[in-house]
Order: C-alpha cells, then sequence, then structure tokens
C-alpha cells in the first residue's frame, strides 16, 4: 500500500496559511477545515514551514496571548519532514513514530506540494488493508477459495 493510495481515496486538496498570516488566523483555518496541522506556504505549492496544533499550543505556553498576534513564521515548524506518492505505509508509520510527527506533506517528482497524509490516514488504510486480509483468509477458510 503506497502513500498514493491515499491521496486517492482522501483527495489531494491541502489546508495551507501564508507565513504572514496571525496565529489567530490560523486557528480559525485549523477550526474551518477541522484539521491539526496547515502547511505553511508564500504559494500554495512550496513548503515554507509547517503548523500544527502542537506548535501553537507550546508558544502559547510559553508567550501567552501575544502568541496569537504573532506572524505564522514565528511559530511554523521550518525543517518539515515530507513524503511522496510512492512511499508505502509501512515507510510512513515508522517515520511518525521515529519522529513523533503527525502529518507529512506529500510532494510530487518537482518538487511540489501535492497533498497532505495525517496519522488518521495511515491507520484508517492500514485497517482496511488489514481487513481485507482478514476477509480473504476467513473466505479461503471456509469456502475453499
Amino acid at each position: 500500500m503506497y502513500v498514493e493510495s491515499i491521496l486517492a481515496g482522501k483527495g489531494t486538496e491541502v489546508a495551507t496559511v501564508e507565513p504572514t498570516a496571525t496565529v489567530q488566523d490560523a486557528l480559525a483555518v485549523l477550526r474551518d477545515r477541522s484539521v491539526g496541522a496547515l502547511v505553511v506556504s508564500h504559494d500554495g505549492r512550496a513548503i515554507d514551514g509547517i503548523l500544527s496544533e502542537r506548535d501553537i499550543v507550546r508558544r502559547l505556553a510559553d508567550q501567552g496571548e501575544a502568541t496569537l498576534g504573532m506572524a505564522v513564521a514565528e511559530v511554523m515548524t521550518s525543517t518539515v519532514t515530507t513524503c511522496a506518492p510512492k512511499d508505502t505505509i509501512e515507510q510512513l508509520m515508522w517515520v511518525m513514530t521515529e519522529r513523533r510527527i503527525r502529518h507529512l506533506p506529500v510532494m510530487d517528482g518537482s518538487g511540489g506540494l501535492s497533498g497532505i497524509v495525517s496519522i488518521g490516514d495511515v491507520v484508517k488504510s492500514r485497517l482496511g488493508h488489514l481487513e481485507s486480509e482478514n476477509q480473504a483468509l476467513h473466505d479461503y477458510i471456509t469456502h475453499g477459495r
């Protein structure tokens, strides 16, 4: 199972925010889109960073409500781990676990943003695959085919 199969099911739309937007604006996008992270991009294709709920909470704990008026670029994670459409689900599970991250932007062959995969997407895909395998084994055992 590959990243491209997850994107085929969920779509390639990515919630983004500009680096100059305020954290308050980013929070509204997180709420309105029901997502846990935004790709920070000045053009919607290149990745400048990623802003997660975790990034915001950490900054709020350190600097309080002043965080809300800060530019996203001041709060985002600027080193972004990405993946490719041909990466396997197993590779994603390992990277997400080892790096303790929940969102991986997907980059196309020309270095542009082509989707995003969350830990929830990975778990859903893996469970679906295991369910199919289980059903196939059940059918084989009970029907001999």
